[in-house]
């Protein structure tokens, strides 16, 4: 029992996960217990306990089984995500919300899972093949739906996880290099022109040498170049169309101090909390950006915020390596898994866990544009550590069955 036991329960993806999920449960303590919001932690605590039963769940069953209700609940969550932007509650300016008393959720975490799950069901049929044409719009498909409805709500960020969450595993699965390059060379490109004229050139440039150093022929390099040109150049139309608050937050990111009061207020604040914490930090309950409330609903998107300051750089750095560790545990399962789904399912985790930390992290110190992405584990909200613990849970399953084919 003992040796069965060794040999296929993955004890270290239960505890890592286990481990960030305690400390975003300290974190949204600490963030709440002054400010008149502490049921929210006993909220977080509850979802807590429901995601631990949704770990459980993905770990055991079968995985023949998880890859045969992958389609269903695929579809499910598409008809939920209709639903929502019909009768869906409104927050912070996105049709995103199922609510019920005090409980809500946003169904586009779990549609992550979905997707995820959708995807690498279609990989791994035999007949399925990344170098035919067919195949491969079909696989960028499965992915594009959810993420048309996700954008129609408008959730800008959630459809940038949806599509960063695409890119490994297409690269996992085989599709060529220069395809991906295609793909990945107009976002450096556009980011570059938020930067202005002299930052637009340079990227222009760079991006042209990758495209034609990983060329396939001249004329697919010359049509990718000539997309790259255009995306860049579209740039300003893109930027002028959108929303109000999603231009301020842009230009909250490229100039945080421009308006410290305004929609610069949060990154500013956090900056403060997490360089005032030193090396240390201030000790538990003692950060005072965060008892004296200075980031409204720090438990959410900032939450990273709150172990910066009172755990300083060693806190910030532990909650790092915890992520770190648990990533490299998600691509090393899919290496060593013999099962195509889960090998891809396995790197799309990855994928989101690496898109949202990437993104929220840089959020809260100044270097990422705000774009309401969670911390995994940490930040407050149901649906997304369910979600979370889902994911982790099937990291447990794929393990166990990494040598059956």
């Amino acid at each position: 029992m003992l040796s069965y036991f060794k040999e296929y329960f993955d004890w270290k993806t239960l505890l890592l996960a286990l481990g960030l999920v305690g400390t975003g449960l300290l974190s949204i303590y600490s963030a709440t217990v002054d400010v008149n919001a502490a049921a929210n932690f006993y909220r977080q605590l509850a979802w807590a306990g429901f995601g631990f039963v949704a770990l459980a769940v993905a770990a055991l069953l079968p995985i023949r089984t998880v890859q045969r209700l992958a389609w269903g609940f695929f579809g499910l969550m598409l008809v939920v995500l209709l639903a929502i932007l019909v009768v869906g509650s409104t927050v912070k300016g996105a049709r995103s919300w199922f609510g019920v008393g005090g409980f809500g959720g946003q169904p586009s975490e779990l549609m992550k899972v979905a997707t995820i799950l959708a995807i690498a069901a279609f990989l791994a049929r035999s007949e399925t093949s990344l170098s035919d044409l067919k195949d491969l719009l079909k696989t960028i498909a499965i992915a594009a739906v959810p993420m048309v409805l996700i954008l129609a709500q408008p959730d800008l960020g959630t459809t940038i996880v949806f599509f960063a969450m695409l890119i490994p595993i297409l690269y996992w699965a085989g599709v060529s290099n220069f395809f991906l390059v295609a793909i990945l060379v107009p976002i450096l490109v556009a980011f570059g022109a938020l930067f202005g004229t002299a930052a637009f050139l340079v990227a222009i440039v760079i991006g042209g040498g990758i495209l034609y150093y990983f060329r396939e022929n001249r004329f697919a390099a010359a049509v990718a170049f000539g997309i790259t040109l255009a995306v860049g150049l579209s740039v300003q139309i893109m930027y002028e169309r959108l929303p109000a608050y999603q231009q301020k937050r842009i230009a909250t990111f490229l100039n945080p101090e421009a308006d410290p009061l305004g929609a610069g207020y949060n990154v500013v604040q956090s900056k403060i909390a997490i360089g005032s914490g030193g090396f240390t930090g201030k000790g538990f309950l003692r950060g005072t950006q965060t008892q004296l409330n200075y980031i409204p609903e720090q438990w959410t998107d900032f939450i990273f915020c709150v172990p910066g300051e009172e755990y300083g750089f060693l806190g910030a750095s532990l909650v790092l390596l915890l992520f770190a560790l648990l990533i490299n545990r998600a691509i090393r399962i899919a290496a060593l898994s013999k099962n195509r789904f889960g090998s891809v399912a396995a790197i799309g985790i990855a994928g989101v866990w690496i898109t949202h930390v990437f993104i929220n992290v840089g959020m809260s110190m100044g270097i990422m544009p705000v774009i309401g992405i969670p911390l995994p584990f940490l930040s407050y909200g149901g649906s997304a550590l369910i979600a979370n613990m889902t994911m982790a849970g099937l990291l447990m399953n794929f393990y166990a069955n990494r040598k059956e084919h």
